[in-house]
């Protein structure tokens, strides 16, 4: 899309302040790709790695997905004074801030940067990565409630 605001690129440079990583409720979704990548960094099989580390969230139309679980503080489950499997991050946290919704205007982009000391300094990033990574963030599908089950069962059964 030509002529957004984001035309020249935008400013953003992590700080390390994790407000995106905890701090308030929310949903980190797992996608398949997610899931699995998740599971073989932690070296466990899908069926202990949604029981230890996920929860069912309520998705459109009366459906749930897979989400990470939150520690009490509402900091990522995966989160301990750092990302303890950044390597295998969700699509949903290597490409923050580049949501779609995040992305859509410029007044939705300086709401965002409200919360996020990184948005709108540092590096500048080109405009074909900004939509390089809104298209990953949109196709990053979460997994439903009945897909997890099937992986989980295909796994017991091999």
């Amino acid at each position: 899309m030509c002529g957004n605001f984001y035309e020249n690129g935008l400013n953003f440079e992590c700080q390390r302040c994790s407000f995106c990583c905890g701090h308030s409720p929310g949903f980190v979704y797992l996608s398949k790709r997610d899931l699995l990548a998740l599971c073989d960094f932690k070296k466990m099989t899908i069926q202990d790695f949604v029981a230890r580390y996920c929860r069912w969230a309520d998705y459109y139309y009366g459906t749930q997905v897979l989400a990470l679980i939150e520690q009490k503080n509402y900091d990522c489950i995966l989160w301990d004074k750092g990302c303890t499997c950044y390597e295998a991050r969700p699509v949903q946290c290597s490409t923050y801030p580049f949501w779609s919704w995040m992305i859509e205007s410029e007044e939705s982009w300086n709401e965002c940067a409200k919360d996020c000391p990184g948005m709108n300094k540092g590096k500048l990033w080109p405009r074909e990565v900004i939509e390089e990574n809104k298209k990953k963030y949109v196709e990053n599908l979460p997994l439903h409630r009945e897909e997890v089950l099937e992986l989980i069962k295909e796994e017991l059964n091999k």
